[in-house]
């Protein structure tokens, strides 16, 4: 299973990503929505995990771009708090096809229980 993992702070995408890797998942990653867009269409992910807020083109406006190629869009949404607290975002981008959305900090085992229920395939190692 491949994953596209677009976060703009470092420290929490490799944190991210060490996760995921335990589920054996390949993890592409992104710091930003422009690269984001740019991996999906080099490397068709099965899920995309994104934060929002971002610099050069946050989470939202990526999926929307996506949208109008994809229909097979598989995504995840974090959110930290930003301009708005998580609460007032996470609730408008479940009406935009999301499967699932996470406020930060991200819990490690919620997170990876949801990427096996979405995606059975997915097994930790071990």
């Amino acid at each position: 299973m491949k994953i596209l993992l677009v976060e703009d702070d470092r420290i929490t995408r490799l944190k991210l990503k060490r996760w995921l890797q335990e589920l054996n998942c390949e993890v592409i990653e992104a710091s930003n929505g422009n690269e984001g867009i740019d991996l999906y269409h080099d490397q068709r992910p099965d899920l995309v995990i994104t934060d929002i807020i971002m610099p050069e083109k946050d989470g939202i406006q990526m999926l929307l771009e996506l949208q109008r190629e994809y229909s097979d869009l598989n995504f995840f949404f974090i959110s930290g708090v930003g301009e708005k607290e998580p609460g007032e975002y996470l609730p408008q981008v479940e009406n935009i096809g999301v499967l699932r959305t996470f406020v930060k900090p991200i819990d490690k085992d919620e997170l990876l229980a949801a990427v096996v229920e979405c995606f059975p395939e997915a097994k930790p190692s071990g």
